[in-house]
């Protein structure tokens, strides 16, 4: 990865980094929040952004899925590193062209992001690879009558994902024959997800608990962040559609040390090699869905960017420098950091607009979110949000990532769940709802 001549990790440099974020939503704001507390970080620039990180950063109305703008941007901000926050500007190629353009970029190449904007060859490539997944099966719109024999037949419950990016909603757990022939002609039809869904994968239900592993890569090494767990259905007890995640908890205890070491050895490393060895080195954030039953672990999908919600719950408990971090990987040095350490917990509840993550309205005002913000080791992470006549207002189906951390270590996960539900409680709009039961597994265990 190239870098401008005069980026570098080392903090006594007279010139502080200049760094630019791209995305809009709670992860975005994570990041910077995270970034804005290193003492490497001179300037923050996010693009587009939104009213919570315009607190800690300026923002800049650009198209992220534009190379030639981006490009400009950074070129115009002197960043050091750009980071890329969604996987819509990963798909577009912007880290491509950012590399080519001499800028330090922390996000994979289109080719190797491919691991998530094309669910089929994510699958081929896991099969290639030896790493435990679920059976499988692909077709595309040419394939309908086979499709729907194939579901006629399968087992239920059923999975029907769409092979294309559809912002974490492209999947539908079918639990009657039903259900899964309109999910499957949705997809197939265009109508459910456009064109990410003429391509779809079927696969067998698996059972278990998931779990999330992010592993910081320069192409070769890696560290990994506290595990997480994210809530994807709407409605306490996992009940009602997936959704792009209702809150979530770090870290998570069903991924035990051993466990971990299973994940570094069956998932991580031969992933990295996989993609070093197909020509694609993997440089960003390497996401890592699970599903674990017992001694059973396989791969529910691979994201190439840091998740939403987990960011908001991961980040808090990381103690080394986000910055350092990041560059390095985006410099081929991971190796560098010597201090990886993840300690404390976390707990993240997602306020949403009502209907979501089906229609919904918004424009709704926001009260409350000082008076939350001003909670002890409490952030309030904007994910849908906007500005409008001097107040924060409703801009999308999850509104707020509310945030309770536990920085000194000395409290547990039932504390820090306790006060972000405070928290939540503090802030209102008309509509709001929120998912009553976040970590409710890990309590139960512990």
């Amino acid at each position: 990865m190239t870098m401008n001549n005069s980026t570098s990790t080392n903090a006594s440099d007279d010139r502080r980094l200049s760094v630019l974020v791209l995305g809009t939503g709670a992860r975005e704001h994570a990041l910077v929040w995270k970034l804005a507390r290193s003492p490497l970080v001179g300037r923050l620039v996010a693009a587009p952004g939104n009213p919570g990180i315009a607190r800690l950063a300026e923002l800049r109305p650009v198209g992220i899925e534009d190379p030639s703008a981006v490009v400009a941007l950074a070129r115009e901000c002197e960043a050091d590193l750009v980071v890329v926050g969604p996987e819509a500007p990963l798909a577009a190629g912007i880290a491509d062209a950012l590399s080519e353009a001499g800028i330090a970029v922390f996000g994979p190449s289109r080719r190797a992001a491919r691991l998530e904007w094309d669910k089929a060859y994510a699958k081929d490539f896991m099969l290639r690879h030896g790493i435990p997944a679920a059976a499988s099966r692909t077709f595309d719109a040419a394939d309908g009558d086979a499709a729907r024999r194939y579901v006629g037949e399968h087992a239920l419950p059923v999975v029907i994902k769409a092979s294309g990016l559809a912002a974490g909603k492209g999947v539908v757990v079918a639990t009657t024959r039903e259900e899964a022939l309109d999910a499957l002609d949705g997809m197939l039809g265009g109508t459910a997800f456009g064109a990410a869904g003429t391509t779809v994968v079927v696969e067998e239900f698996m059972s278990g608990e998931e779990a999330s592993v992010f592993a910081i890569s320069d192409g070769t090494d890696y560290i990994l962040l506290a595990p997480s767990q994210d809530h994807k259905r709407v409605g306490d007890g996992d009940t009602g559609p997936n959704t792009g995640g209702m809150g979530a908890y770090a870290p998570a205890p069903i991924v035990t040390d051993e466990l971990l070491a299973r994940v570094r050895a069956e998932v991580i490393e031969p992933a990295l090699a996989g993609m070093r060895a197909e020509g694609a080195p993997f440089v960003g954030c390497l996401f890592s869905g699970l599903m674990i039953d017992g001694e059973s672990l396989r791969v529910v999908e691979f994201n190439c960017r840091f998740g939403d919600p987990e960011t908001e719950v991961v980040l808090p408990l990381y103690r080394g420098d986000l910055a350092r971090l990041l560059l390095a990987a985006a410099s081929g040095s991971i190796a560098s950091i010597d201090d990886a350490r993840s300690v404390g917990a976390a707990a993240c509840v997602v306020m949403a607009s009502d209907g979501y993550p089906g229609s919904y309205a918004t424009g709704r005002r926001i009260d409350g979110l000082d008076e939350a913000g001003a909670l002890d080791d409490v952030v309030v992470f904007h994910a849908g949000t906007r500005a409008s006549d001097g107040d924060i207002v409703t801009g999308g189906g999850r509104v707020l990532a509310v945030t309770a951390f536990d920085e000194r270590n000395d409290a547990g996960l039932d504390e820090v769940v306790r006060r972000a539900y405070e928290a939540v409680e503090r802030i209102s709009f008309d509509g709001a709802h929120y998912r009553r039961d976040i970590a409710s597994r890990a309590l139960e265990r512990t």
